[in-house]
């Protein structure tokens, strides 16, 4: 396997960890595709953006406490 061929397997490997980590891994891929495409219409940089982006964080640095709670498959966040 090539580096680049590795270089991009890690990174769907990594993005699909991100998928389960949203609690969306029995979500379909319909829906999934067209939540990413809204998610891509989101300005950078605006009040949207910084709210999805802390949202994000907050799970990531929550996933790193063994003692957190882990999400919920298709979990609510408001």
């Amino acid at each position: 396997m090539t580096a680049d061929r590795k270089k991009e397997a890690r990174e769907k490997f990594l993005l699909g960890g991100i998928v389960v980590k949203a609690g969306l891994s029995k979500a379909g891929r319909a829906f999934l595709l067209g939540g990413l495409i809204e998610l891509a219409r989101v300005i950078t940089g605006s009040e949207e953006h910084w709210r999805l982006r802390d949202i994000g964080k907050e799970v990531f640095r929550a996933s790193l406490d063994p003692s957190s709670p882990r999400v919920e498959e298709n979990a609510g966040w408001r």
